[in-house]
């Protein structure tokens, strides 16, 4: 596949800058200052973290308190969701296709290849990640845990934000003590996406990311897409298309903005409904090469590409589509690591939560078998869904 220059080249741009940020933290000698360097990172850790939490608590105790409960619930929910919407995924793909959610991971420079695409998250995961770990050490605080250091980790293009409890306070800790602590981060960030998500609620772009039925509740739904001109000798053109029709849907998936539109590949009969004066109409039509990917189908029109999803809560001005951008990127990132940080794998917080509960239920041989069969189980299950996602699709990037 063809792509630009920029694209091409992203991984080697997020390298350069990763140089970049060695050379200056060299130079402003930020060893001092109680950063840790080394070729492939960077982590910065803060002692004084534990009295900022004790203040902040002081403050906000019962709140916190009530919180510091819900997340040992919601912790369990989105286990629960987590599963169920992988499990579901996977099944779809056999029994479904068209509903099948195509999953990636966002490392920049290698899925993350557009520039604005890298942009908005860098600028998201500093936001989601001192909200996640926040979360962690004000319940701490609470439940007495002190918090030795708190601080961030740079790894080249990877972001990890910690905060390290005392070890000895936080095994002596009670279960519940314990399980509100580390389902906390992921519950932050959850309700987070919440809160940010209804305020979205005002903005054309989140359409996007909306399934139905919310979808059709909170905006007022376009017909489809308008063709606004047909490529000569196209398919379109000799399945009979005209200008002004009005595209609802490409092999049975319903079409109602551009991004709507799938993967289509060369030689392959596409039916391509439409709306001609008020008249649902369908057509077989033969997909092209993109001349400027031979590996990529088009119908053959010149579409338009304007979103035309318009908000019911129409009273908040988004005139800037770079801020849209972001805070989508931003409620996206919030929400899925929120959800996905809840799977039980040993880097995650839904591993830890498991083992808590069955911690001193079973011999400690009987919990590693027990965790590690999880662990299988969760990776296996998760890594189909990316190699279905790479099946359907390819490698692709955003």
């Amino acid at each position: 596949m063809e792509l630009d220059f920029i694209t091409q080249n992203a991984i080697i741009y997020v390298l350069m800058a990763w140089i970049v940020v060695i050379v200056v933290a060299k130079a402003l000698k930020l060893e001092k200052y109680g950063f840790e360097l080394k070729a492939y990172s960077l982590v910065y850790k803060n002692k004084s973290v534990n009295s900022v939490l004790l203040k902040i608590l002081g403050r906000t105790r019962r709140g916190i308190r009530i919180f510091a409960d819900v997340s040992v619930i919601s912790g369990f929910i989105m286990m629960g969701f987590a599963f169920w919407f992988l499990l579901n995924n996977v099944s779809n793909y056999f029994v479904a296709q068209a509903e099948f959610s195509e999953l990636t991971v966002l490392i920049p420079g290698v899925t993350l290849t557009s520039a604005s695409s890298i942009t908005y998250f860098l600028l998201s995961i500093p936001v989601v990640l001192v909200i996640h770990e926040g979360a962690h050490g004000i319940v701490a605080a609470l439940e007495k845990i002190k918090i030795k250091t708190g601080g961030f980790a740079i790894f080249i293009a990877m972001f990890a934000g910690f905060v390290e409890p005392d070890e000895e306070e936080f095994e002596k800790a009670k279960k519940i003590s314990k399980l509100r602590v580390i389902g906390a981060g992921a519950t932050s960030n959850v309700i987070f996406a919440f809160v940010l998500g209804a305020i979205l609620l005002t903005n054309p772009f989140f359409a996007m990311v909306l399934p139905e039925p919310l979808l059709s509740v909170f905006y007022d739904l376009p017909d489809g897409v308008l063709i606004l001109s047909i490529m000569e000798n196209s398919g379109a053109e000799q399945a009979g298309l005209l200008a002004n029709d009005i595209i609802t849907s490409i092999n049975g998936i319903p079409i109602r903005s551009p991004i709507d539109f799938p993967s289509l590949n060369p030689g392959e009969i596409a039916n391509v409904g439409i709306l001609r004066d008020s008249q649902s109409l369908d057509f077989g039509v033969e997909i092209m090469s993109s001349p400027e990917d031979s590996e990529r189908g088009l119908i053959g029109i010149m579409r338009d590409n304007s979103f035309a999803y318009k908000p019911v809560m129409n009273f908040i001005e988004w005139n800037d589509p770079n801020v849209s951008m972001f805070l989508l990127w931003l409620w996206m990132i919030s929400f899925f690591i929120g959800i996905i940080n809840m799977l039980p794998l040993p880097i995650l917080d839904g591993g830890k939560f498991i083992h808590t509960i069955i911690d001193k239920k079973i011999s400690d041989k009987s919990v590693n078998i027990v965790m590690w069969g999880i662990y299988a189980f969760t990776f296996a299950l998760f890594g189909l869904n990316i190699a279905l996602s790479y099946i359907k699709s390819g490698w692709f990037t955003i």
